[in-house]
């Protein structure tokens, strides 16, 4: 797909991964709907595209149905169309064992991770297949094949994620849609301060700097290339990549592995 000329639906385009896709996008000459909970995030991307009306604002909750089934009506009013989506928006949960998380903290992410998915893809993939071509994008998780101790509930919520992308991928087959599924490694945003996430202890001295982390730029880099190429599937990171390779050989070695390495999230 050219995105020049196109029109994108992005969630979480405030901050982090999603701002860093809105802004690729639009330097490429697309058109970019943005979407977001925090309405002040958004202006500072708009402040950053500087790309005047090729980039609206729609503050909404992607949890809230009624809210996103009015989204598309938004959209077309402002961009005329819809040529793709990319939800990115995302939280993880609180770094606890599951035996210790509350109920609450389970249902929230898998609202907004999950559901918050379902929403945008029922209430716009009408709009897609109407399109000459088409792009739908999911961001999973390494989480939805590495199991991170203390993020149980997250990559159960990103496995979803990523088995909901394919199915969709086989039920697209022959239509003029692209489903692309995403699996970002680390990456360096704010998601723990934004999903009200922290870590029980903090880790050793200089554990951060062991486990290096992708920009959000560059995670933009692969998911805008990711679109344009019609992929089925793409990493982010060299960690995501070993992972991803190492969790289809063996398995069981991998969550050792990972356990073990990650250990100190719960410590």
């Amino acid at each position: 797909m050219d995105i020049a000329g196109k029109v994108f639906v992005v969630t979480g385009a405030g901050s982090g991964i999603g701002r860093a896709v809105a802004l690729r996008l639009l330097a490429g000459g697309a058109s970019v709907a943005g979407v977001d909970l925090n309405e002040e995030s958004m202006e500072g991307t708009a402040e950053l595209a500087q790309a005047g009306d090729r980039f609206t604002m729609h503050a909404v909750n992607i949890t809230d149905r009624a809210a996103v089934e009015a989204l598309p009506e938004a959209v077309v009013a402002a961009h005329g169309a819809v040529d793709g989506v990319a939800n990115i928006a995302g939280v993880i949960q609180k770094f606890e064992r599951v035996i210790d998380l509350d109920y609450s903290e389970i249902e929230k992410v898998m609202n907004v991770n999950f559901w918050g998915v379902i929403n945008m893809v029922k209430a716009f993939l009408p709009l897609l297949t109407e399109r000459p071509e088409a792009s739908l994008l999911n961001v999973a998780s390494m989480g939805a094949y590495a199991p991170v101790p203390g993020q149980a509930v997250y990559g159960a919520s990103k496995a979803a994620v990523s088995l909901l992308s394919e199915a969709l991928y086989a039920e697209l087959l022959g239509t003029n849609v692209a489903v692309t599924a995403i699996y970002p490694g680390a990456i360096d945003t704010n998601i723990a301060a934004n999903s009200g996430a922290r870590l029980q202890a903090a880790p050793e001295a200089g554990a951060e700097s062991k486990r290096k982390m992708t920009s959000p730029t560059e995670a933009a880099r692969v998911i805008v290339e990711a679109i344009e190429k019609g992929r089925f599937r793409a990493t982010i990171g060299s960690d995501a990549a070993m992972m991803d390779r190492l969790s289809r050989l063996n398995p069981k070695m991998a969550t050792e592995m990972i356990g073990k390495q990650m250990a100190d999230l719960l410590n």
